[in-house]
Order: C-alpha cells, then sequence, then structure tokens
C-alpha cells in the first residue's frame, strides 16, 4: 500500500474513533479547546495532560464505568437519570468532553465545565430501593466516582501508556486530578498514589454487585450497540478493561477470572489495540500543538506541578 493509502486509512481510522468518543460536533470542540488562546490549568507537560492525552484512556474509561457501578448509590442514579443503553456514546462524548475541557482548555472553558456538572448534579436526586436517599452532589458520591476514574486512568496509562511514570509522576498526576475534584466538591480528594490506595480501600465496605449493575456489565460487554465490524476492536479494548480489574470485583459484577490469559493474550491484545488507537489518532497533532497557545505560566486552580 503507498504512503497516500496508509494515511488515508489511518485518518479513516481516526475519525472513526474520534467520532465513536467524542460525537458528531467533537471537532468543533477540538478545535475550540486546543485552539482558543489563554492560560490553562495545568501545563503542556504536566503529568495530567500526559495521562488524559494517551491512548491508554480507551481502556482506562471502560474500567471507570465497570468501577464506578459497584457503588449501589453511583449506580441507581446512573440507571434512572442518564442510563447506559439509550444513550452510551452521548454519555461516553460528555465525559470525554468534560475531561479534555478541564485538562487542556483554557482557564474560563475549564470552570464553566465544572459549573456546568455541578449544576446538573444538583437536580440528580432520587430514593434507592431500600429507600435510602441518594443526591449526585453529595461529596461522599462524587468522591466514589473521582477515586474509581483517577484510579482506572492511571492503572491505565502505566499499563498500556506510551510512556508511564514514574513516582513522582503518579503522585503529580493524582495531585493534578485532585484539583478539579474539589471543584466539583469533592472534599479532601487523594492527593498521592498512596492516597488513592487507602481512599478506595474506604470504599471497600460500601460496594457490592447489584442486579443492576451486573445488567450494566453484560449490556456494554456482550450487547454494546455497535456495527458487527467494530465490536472486534471494542471487544479486545472491553477484554483490557476487565483484565484490569481487581480480583474482588470479579464475581460481584459476573466478571470472568482468568489470570494467565489476562497476564499473556490480553496484555499483548490491549497493547496492540491502544498503539493502533495512538498511530490512527496521531495525525494532525502537529497542528493541534500550533495551535495551542498557552501562558508562560498555567491559571492552575490550586496547584498544577509537584
Amino acid at each position: 500500500m503507498t504512503p497516500d493509502g496508509r494515511t488515508s486509512l489511518r485518518e479513516r481510522l481516526g475519525h472513526a474513533l474520534f467520532l465513536r468518543v467524542a460525537g458528531p460536533d467533537g471537532a468543533e470542540h477540538r478545535n475550540r479547546i486546543h485552539g482558543t488562546p489563554g492560560p490553562r490549568w495545568f501545563a503542556p507537560d504536566s503529568a495530567i495532560v500526559r495521562v488524559h492525552g494517551d491512548a491508554s484512556m480507551f481502556i482506562g474509561g471502560i474500567r471507570a464505568l465497570f468501577l464506578q457501578t459497584l457503588h449501589p448509590a453511583a449506580m441507581t442514579a446512573v440507571s434512572e437519570h442518564s442510563g447506559f443503553r439509550g444513550d452510551m456514546w452521548g454519555r461516553l462524548a460528555r465525559t470525554s468532553r468534560f475531561l479534555a475541557v478541564t485538562t487542556f482548555g483554557t482557564a474560563d472553558d475549564a470552570q464553566q465545565a465544572v459549573d456546568v456538572v455541578r449544576s446538573i448534579h444538583h437536580r440528580i436526586t432520587g430514593v434507592m430501593p431500600d429507600g435510602t436517599p441518594y443526591a449526585a452532589s453529595d461529596p461522599h458520591l462524587l468522591g466514589w466516582v473521582h477515586v474509581a476514574q483517577v484510579d482506572s486512568f492511571l492503572l491505565a496509562h502505566q499499563t498500556y501508556g506510551a510512556r508511564p511514570l514514574d513516582q513522582a509522576g503518579r503522585d503529580e498526576y493524582v495531585a493534578q486530578a485532585a484539583e478539579v475534584a474539589r471543584r466539583l466538591g469533592v472534599l479532601d480528594p487523594p492527593t498521592t498514589e498512596a492516597e488513592l490506595a487507602a481512599a478506595l480501600a474506604a470504599y471497600r465496605p460500601e460496594l457490592r454487585g447489584t442486579p443492576q449493575a451486573r445488567e450494566a456489565i453484560a449490556y456494554l460487554l456482550f450487547r454494546p450497540p455497535l456495527p458487527v465490524l467494530a465490536r472486534a476492536p471494542y471487544g479486545v479494548l472491553m477484554a483490557g478493561a476487565v483484565g484490569l480489574m481487581p480480583a474482588w470485583t470479579r464475581r460481584p459484577l459476573g466478571l470472568p477470572l482468568l489470570p494467565i490469559a489476562e497476564r499473556t493474550v490480553v496484555r499483548t491484545l490491549g497493547s496492540l489495540a491502544t498503539r493502533t488507537i495512538r498511530w490512527a489518532m496521531s495525525p494532525g497533532r502537529e497542528e493541534v500543538a500550533r495551535l495551542r497557545v498557552s501562558a508562560p505560566s498555567p491559571a492552575a486552580p490550586g496547584r498544577s506541578r509537584r
């Protein structure tokens, strides 16, 4: 195949992936996020930019969804107010856009995105099947969503990322993610990798595999709203995410546990998938770097570098 043919294939695959993750208006949002001049919360060489800009986020995002279903209140809120069936790709696009804006966008746009999410959270309330009330704005519930995401993104990056972080970088990433979490309403989020592990352990007594959680997992694994040809690569990403789930989560969520296969076949396929995504979505990075105009020092909400 000619070089032009390879470029055309790369562009088609990259466009298809981007469309699924970012939505039909993703290109418009991408240009605004990266191309609008102004100070950012985080420096271009910071850990959070490195993690959130890597293809490993595909697997990390799926793993975060799996892990978050284990909290009954979080799962009930998603089931009753957002859903995982009719608008799965819409939810993915909105989450992807929020991460992109707060990581790469201007400080003003990032704060506006946080304000919008907080406004939505204040409107999401309900009652659990056992009669316990829940609210999406509850700092404790927000804390669970946050630590599940950060742990998933970091683990996926260390497993499948192009440039895994050293200990200082991992602590920096957790601290930078905490800056956004505080603005969303999380109280005292973890700021080091050790604190992140402790926070996850503290939530363990509250977690369980509810029928809603198992239904959501089964839907995402076996009945995704995708064309037939897209299901094979999707399945590889799903397997990669399952392979990163802790052993104690498998039985409650009905996930398989195949230690040898996960260490060999799944890891190999997951690495291949993330390299392919990285390759497919690489065109235009130089243009994005040229468009992005950052201030000499980022306008961080707290600290942006350790």
